[in-house]
Order: C-alpha cells, then structure tokens, then sequence
C-alpha cells in the first residue's frame, strides 16, 4: 500500500496568511497536487505541513493589463487553455494546454503549481521560458520579480524560498509576434519524449527576436539559447529554421531512457524546433491566430 506520512493540514485564508504559514520548516503548498500527492504517497516528498491555498481566488486570474499578459499563479490548466485573451496573444500556451495530461488535470491542476514542481519534462515551464515570462514570488516583505529563465535551479527546484510564495506570471506582449508549441509523447496526455516552444518576432522578413523552450531534454532552464542567438537577424525562412533546429538538437543533452535513445530524442528536437519555428512565424504574419 503507498500512503504518505503523517503531515498536518492548513487552508490559507489570503495570501498574507499563506506566507505565515508558509514560513514553518518543511512546509509545501496545495494547489492542484495532482504531483504533489503521488509524491507523497511514494514518500519521495514527506512535507510537515501542507498549506491549501485554493480558497485563494486573488491568485486565479488571466489578464491583458497594459502591454503584458498576467496569469495568476491558481489559474488552472483549463482557464488557460480556455482563455481568449491568452490565446490571442500568445497561441503557444493553448497549444501546449491541449497537450498537458488529461481534462481531469487540466480542470484541476494549476499554472503556477506546474512551474513550482520543476519536472525537467514540464511543458509550460518551455513555453513560458519560450514566452521570456517573469514569475512574481510574494514575501514576507513585499515582492521580488525572477526571469523564469532563472526560476528553475534544478529538477523539482526553484528559487522560491521558505515564507515566499508564488503569486503570478507576466508574459510581455509585443506587436508582430507570433508562437507555438509542438510535442511528442507515447501517448495521449503523457509525459513528453521531447517538446519545444517558439516565440518570434519579425519585421520586413527579419528576425527581431527568438524565443526558444524545450522540455524533457535536458536543456539548461529549458531553453536552446544558441539556436535563439543564431536566427537574431536572420531572414525568417525555411533554412534558418531548420539551423536552428539542429542546433538546438546539438546543445541540449537528453537522456536515454525507455522513451528513447538519446540520438532519437535530438531528431525530435530538430524536427519539433523547426515546426514551432514555421508556424511561429506564420502567425507573426497573419491577422488570425492559429
């Protein structure tokens, strides 16, 4: 039988509360818990107390505010994938919704709960990295503001410390800018084989700017960063897209497991780059989002 140990239970009742709470050793929060409680109950995590922060609706929300798109961290999967306004600006976060487990999780689990377990083979951690987003971590002091190129210090870890708490992520909203995702997994709602995220922008058929996340690869904070450096100031065609893709397949370092060997999983990243990259760039151009 796999039960978890003894732990006690506290349901936050704001987010001041929830940071109090939060600042007792070996604590962890209660979103979604749908990683969390399979965990728990392997006793790979044996948290003392567990923090319920869903009567928190201040955290539950997704809007366009001025030139950034924010998205509160207990925003579920299904809000975003459901989301017009999200969609609209950046299609990369419905596609990689559609993608993200089954509807059962999707109704339930959150966007910031996904970001905060910090599994190597998360797939909104490549797209917001994809997207340059900024995760907003509330303290006991105020708020500090953390790239989520720089939330990930590792495999389930990141740099949101005891006390802290994170409350929403901010995507900047720039015209002309078009982003996909594009994923392989064994099956349906399954863990990815391999997934990359791209979000470009271009003007006169040159690249201004590259955004490029993948996942389940090994790429350092889930991002191909040579690959983005090569097509800045590249003409937005068929064989930039295709060098950046075998770039990014040359920098990432996947392991070879029962999905795949690592000469398998770089094809997958070559072939899903360029993909994001091609239809990336036809929705920079087009007046209707994909």
């Amino acid at each position: 039988m796999q039960v978890p140990s003894n732990v006690e239970y506290e349901r936050a009742t704001s987010v001041e509360h929830a940071l109090s709470l939060l600042s007792r050793p070996e604590t962890r929060v209660l979103a979604g818990g749908h990683s969390l409680i399979p965990m728990m109950k392997l006793r790979l995590a044996q948290p003392e107390v567990l923090v319920d922060i869903n009567g928190l609706a201040e955290l539950a929300f997704i809007v366009l505010d001025g030139g950034r798109l924010r998205i509160g961290a207990l925003a579920r999967h299904a809000d975003l994938l459901d989301s017009a306004v999200a969609g609209e600006c950046f299609p990369i976060f419905p596609d990689a919704e559609r993608v993200v487990a089954d509807p059962i999780v999707r109704l339930w689990g959150t966007v910031g709960g996904s970001l905060c377990q910090a599994d190597p083979s998360e797939d909104l951690s490549a797209a917001f990295a994809a997207a340059r987003a900024t995760a907003v971590i509330k303290t006991p002091d105020g708020e500090r503001t953390v790239p989520v190129r720089e939330f990930h210090l590792g495999p389930y870890e990141t740099v949101v410390g005891r006390g802290e708490l994170l409350a929403e992520i901010r995507v900047p909203v720039r015209p002309g800018t078009g982003s996909a995702y594009e994923k392989v997994s064994r099956r349906v709602g399954d863990w990815s084989i391999a997934a990359a995220g791209a979000v470009l922008s271009a003007r006169d058929g040159v690249i201004q700017e590259a955004g490029i996340g993948l996942t389940a690869v090994g790429a350092e904070h889930f991002v191909a960063a040579e690959a983005e450096d090569f097509l800045r100031g590249r003409a937005a065609d068929a064989e930039s897209f295709k060098t950046a893709g075998a770039i990014a397949a040359e920098h990432c370092h996947p392991a070879a497991d029962q999905r795949g060997p690592e000469d398998f999983k770089r094809h997958l990243v070559a072939e899903l780059t360029t993909r994001a990259l091609r239809r990336a760039a036809a929705r920079a151009n087009s007046d209707v989002k994909q």
